[in-house]
């Protein structure tokens, strides 16, 4: 008997089984999990013939027809009802063609785009056009009633541009202004009103022309190389009957730079003024200053796909119920204005979270009896517009989600080898996370509370969508204490790839690569997924999180 399993106890009350016979029934599927095989997929979906695989695009088709071929050899059924592999999102290609100055009295300053600024819309129209709109800074851009929190007041933002922080107000502990109040916003970790998302969504309720991001790179938790990568292409929104008309008008980022020369010509400090928001008595402050903005659109319209694969469960009673491993297929596509490397490859972000679906399929594809509850395996689209593939499911189910149990996120893999460790970056949120933090005990390793909270993980990857809608949800972060390492080499690793790597040319499959450490960890997410799915009862939102009502609401329809 391995010591791994030795302790391993069934979830459920009517399936516990000697240590051996578990052991002797998860091995084979386990050991269908390999580095060779996680880098045999890699390698395929991250090569340049997939040129980026931007949805929409030569890459969708060939990324959709080797994820569904996988699904097939696999023997998994497919996942739609109608008999396919595939589910149709609708989506709309946006190619954005921007200008934007700001007057100043009689001073006009023309920003550089992508330089000093990115901007686009979510509205499907050929043309947006903002003119003379004046302009208000609102502090970090939020409304949270129970911090008792209003960036807004009571002053009208219809028609105008407001300019906003990212990240959330920064609230100093009274007791100790070192450090954050952990009564505010969470302390450190970063809540949903510090996503920019949310920053453009509250403008469009408050009736603003356009909202303005100031880009500052740690609150972002990523330099403007990103934002430019990111919005600079074609991007991508759900193609809505209404065609996003209720969305803000205009929505951009600038550099910490243009804003702080802006602030300094209208008589402002930007530092002054980025102190004075982080308190609930903040106003917005009206800018000596109007935006011009136009952005000129050429929109595409068509069908991209979620791939979905489904095992079916064995138990007669159970096998209506589900629980579901996500990865995204989508990256960056090809931007053929850059000199050199054109394709973005995503081979970490995140061929390497497809390339782990698929080998969990084959994992519980091993399984005899195969669990009671149903699997499905998918991988979303586009995820890099904004978590659009799964947000279209979370809204537009296969299966009910009052019978979905849980989802389970992979967004990128640990490529550097076996850690002691194992991060939930999903804050300890429901017993999901208890599972996990057992599973990783039983390979001898520590499971951590997220080391960068302020850089809002859980609310930057497809598992979100999920949460939204009451799902409970788990997504873990690659450890960073590497076996035979020296103590910081996995930090500098990972802070590594997100200064040189994320969401550039360079996330290539690297020679150097030692998958040892990825195999551990979607280890640990096969044996969360397979208590899960023989479990008597349902994962669980723990109290006071914030998707707890809406998930016992809908068990109890």
């Amino acid at each position: 008997m391995t010591g791994r399993f030795a302790a391993i106890l069934c979830f459920s009350a009517t399936w516990l089984l000697a240590a051996d016979e578990l052991a002797e029934r998860l091995q084979p599927a386990l050991e269908a999990i390999t580095p060779d095989g996680l880098l045999a997929h890699i390698k395929v979906l991250a090569s340049d013939e997939f040129e980026g695989r931007a949805p929409g695009t030569k890459g969708e088709e060939l990324s959709v027809k080797y994820i569904t071929d996988q699904f097939k050899q696999i023997e998994l059924k497919p996942g739609n009802p109608d008999g396919t592999y595939t589910q149709e999102v609708p989506l709309a290609g946006i190619k954005s063609e921007p200008r934007m100055s700001f007057a100043v009295g009689d001073k006009t300053i023309d920003l550089k785009y992508p330089d000093d600024f990115i901007a686009s819309s979510a509205r499907l129209q050929p043309e947006i056009k903002i003119d003379k709109s004046d302009m208000v800074y609102v502090g970090y851009g939020v409304v949270a009633p129970e911090y008792g929190w209003d960036d807004y007041k009571d002053v009208d933002v219809r028609g105008k541009t407001v300019l906003m922080l990212i990240g959330d107000p920064p609230v100093p502990d009274p007791k100790d202004p070192s450090k954050l109040d952990d009564k505010m916003f969470k302390g450190k970790a970063m809540t949903y009103y510090g996503r920019w998302t949310y920053k453009y969504e509250i403008a469009a309720q408050k009736g603003a022309a356009a909202a303005i991001i100031i880009h500052e790179t740690e609150p972002a938790a990523y330099p403007w190389q990103v934002v430019r990568s990111s919005w600079g292409k074609e991007n991508f929104e759900l193609d809505n009957p209404n065609k996003n008309m209720d969305a803000v008008s205009a929505r951009s980022w600038i550099t910490r730079d243009v804003a702080k020369k802006l602030f300094a010509d209208c008589g402002q400090d930007f530092d002054a003024l980025k102190k004075s928001a982080v308190a609930k008595e903040f106003r917005p402050v009206p800018l000596n200053a109007k935006a011009d903005i136009e952005i000129k659109q050429q929109i595409r319209s068509f069908k991209s796909h979620n791939v979905i694969g489904k095992l079916e469960g064995d138990d007669p009673k159970l096998r209506d119920e589900y629980i579901i491993y996500t990865a995204h297929w989508d990256h960056l596509g090809r931007h053929p204005e850059l000199q050199g490397d054109q394709i973005f490859n995503g081979a970490i972000d995140n061929a390497s979270g497809v390339a782990s679906v698929i080998q969990l399929a084959a994992a519980f594809n091993k399984l005899n009896p195969p669990p009671k509850r149903s699997v499905l395996f998918m991988a979303t689209t586009a995820e890099e517009a904004g978590l659009l593939g799964a947000k279209f499911y979370a809204e537009h189910p296969l299966y009910p989600m009052e019978k979905t149990l849980a989802d389970i996120n992979i967004d990128g893999v640990n490529p550097w080898g076996k850690s002691r460790d194992f991060e939930d970056l999903t804050n300890g949120n429901s017993t999901l996370n208890d599972l996990l933090g057992r599973a990783a005990a039983r390979q001898g390793r520590a499971m951590k509370p997220n080391s960068e909270p302020e850089k809002g993980g859980f609310y930057r990857v497809d598992s979100f969508e999920f949460a939204k809608v009451g799902v409970p949800v788990l997504h873990a972060a690659r450890g960073i204490d590497i076996i035979g390492k020296p103590p910081d080499y996995g930090k500098q690793k990972r802070d590594e790839f997100v200064a040189k790597h994320y969401h550039q040319p360079s996330d290539e499959v690297d020679p150097t690569w030692d998958l040892s450490g990825a195999v551990q960890d979607v280890q640990l997410l096969f044996e969360v997924g397979y208590q899960v799915a023989n479990a008597d009862k349902f994962p669980e939102w723990k109290a006071g999180t914030e998707f707890k009502a809406k998930r016992d609401a809908m068990l109890k329809k």
